[in-house]
């Protein structure tokens, strides 16, 4: 064939994977359709971007910003109102002109709007519920606005206002992403993640349901019961409200978790606090009831927390309360106090910080937590290891590292301060891992006396009974030189001894 008659046009052949391009002149333009009606001009991209005001821009933010935000009207009224605001503004070309400044913003117009919707004539009853909120005559801001942290359950994600076909309001000029929200910096991270409307989740989603069930069961009217809540009827303590001034009196109260704001009348303020610790320090030494000491120091520190005094007084509370608990061996009051005390000491307040990082070094090695126990070598300073609370307690360590029990022993017997009661909640272990080792390197028995040197114990008795204890009393012989232990058939008792004993326990509290 001929490619004269039409029948197929000759190409050259392909010789890479890439498309080959066409040439300028083999584009040839499709005729327009002729038009039967006017001419409609497509829209001007450019034209829909507009230079918006310095003011409006002010005022979109502050209607963004997390303060300004009003219970029980979600982000997408807001955005609706807003957006309405701005358009008829700029349909008047009053852009320049209205007073942004003073203009209300969107939720308190929305919330205007409700109040005269919903206020009800004289013959109306009206529930329990509503009469609990009386706002109508009160500061606005003061008494609408709750915590930061009940409004990221309550804002909704404003999905249908970017895809408005008219003019995009400054808030909405290129993409879905808010330009404004972002320029607004938060304190909290998360709080941006909770306001975006991205942050919504199972646990929220049932927390709402709750609150349906709870206001269906009120007598209520429909109308009213998107302005309720069951946070107005049952506020929680919150952590922003500001320090409160104590004006309570007494030396003794009983501690009592906080389910709400704290009372300035039921909180006794510095002077007061500072008597306590007095009057508690002279009834431990008379009475030793750990009981009544542990509540009352937990309510001197509840009273401290509340009104944020954080001094040289402070410090002094929760070391006294960690070496009670220390000596009663309760280590999750101890755990609290020493948490707290961390804190304290990095704004050097005062205090024994060498004393409890002694302390901390003895109770990882009784958890046997490796991680902490780097992160807290890796703190110390070459003065802090010369101290010789500290300095006894890297020996101890170094010791159980390398094995040998014969020093660690040692360093038992000498510990400074308190920390013998912290060795003592985990020598027991240790000297169970040491007789391990010593049945298997002295065969067929040792002495008691031995075991009595070697172990730390201070007599022989001490060291038979706790043989006993672990039920080994039957390789006990008593002989003419002595008692012995016969090593050679107890290796594998106190093995499993051994193991049962390093088994990872969760401690209450623990750090």
């Amino acid at each position: 064939m001929s490619s004269a008659n039409g029948a197929y046009t000759p190409v050259a052949a392909r010789r890479t994977f890439s498309r080959p391009l066409q040439p300028e002149t083999a584009r040839v333009p499709y005729p327009t359709p002729p038009t039967t009606g006017p001419v409609i001009n497509p829209p001007n991209p450019e034209k829909s971007k507009r230079d918006w005001p310095q003011p409006v821009r002010h005022y979109v933010q502050r209607a963004f910003a997390p303060d300004n935000s009003l219970h029980g009207i979600s982000r997408l009224e807001m955005e609706i109102k807003l957006k309405q605001i701005i358009s008829e503004s700029a349909e008047s070309n009053t852009l320049l002109t209205v007073a942004w400044e003073t203009l209300p913003l969107p939720q308190q117009m929305i919330y205007n709007e409700r109040e005269k919707a919903i206020s009800p004539p004289a013959n109306l009853p009206l529930g329990n519920d509503l009469s609990t909120l009386s706002m109508q005559d009160t500061n606005l801001k003061s008494t609408v606005t709750p915590s930061k942290k009940r409004k990221s359950t309550d804002w909704e994600p404003a999905g249908g206002v970017a895809n408005d076909p008219e003019s995009p309001p400054p808030w909405r000029t290129t993409n879905s992403r808010n330009v404004f929200e972002e320029r607004i910096s938060y304190p909290d991270k998360r709080q941006r993640h909770d306001i975006s409307g991205k942050g919504s989740s199972k646990s929220h989603f049932n927390q709402d349901n709750r609150k349906k069930r709870i206001e269906d069961g009120q007598p209520t009217p429909l109308s009213l019961r998107p302005l309720l809540s069951t946070k107005v009827h049952s506020p929680s303590p919150d952590v922003d409200q500001g320090p409160v001034i104590g004006r309570c009196q007494d030396l003794e109260k009983r501690y009592l978790r906080l389910t709400s704001a704290p009372n300035p009348d039921t909180v006794r303020p510095l002077a007061v606090l500072e008597k306590t610790l007095e009057h508690l320090k002279r009834k431990w030494k008379k009475e030793n009831n750990y009981g009544y000491i542990c509540d009352q120091f937990k309510s001197l520190r509840q009273d401290l927390t509340v009104q944020h005094i954080k001094t040289e007084f402070t410090v002094n509370v929760y070391e006294i309360h960690a070496r009670i608990a220390l000596e009663k061996g309760d280590l999750g009051e101890y755990n609290q106090c020493q948490t707290q005390l961390r804190a304290l000491y990095s704004q050097n307040l005062g205090g024994h910080p060498t004393e409890f990082k002694a302390y901390r070094i003895l109770y990882f090695l009784h958890t046997c937590n490796r991680t902490d126990m780097n992160d807290v070598l890796a703190d110390l300073t070459p003065a802090e290891k010369e101290n010789s609370a500290v300095k006894h307690a890297l020996n101890a360590r170094s010791a159980l590292a390398l094995g040998n029990y014969h020093k660690f022993f040692q360093l038992y017997l000498e510990t400074p301060h308190m920390g013998a009661y912290l060795m003592d909640m985990f020598v027991a272990r240790e000297r169970l891992a040491a007789l391990s080792n010593i049945c298997k390197s002295y065969k067929p028995d040792v002495k008691l006396r031995f075991l009595t040197e070697e172990l730390g114990f201070e007599s022989d008795d001490e060291s038979a009974r706790f043989v006993c204890d672990y039920n080994g009393q039957t390789f006990l012989e008593e002989r003419n030189d002595g008692v012995r232990l016969l090593t050679g058939k107890a290796l594998s008792f106190f093995e499993d001894a051994k193991d049962s004993a390093f088994k990872r326990v969760d401690i209450k509290g623990q750090i």
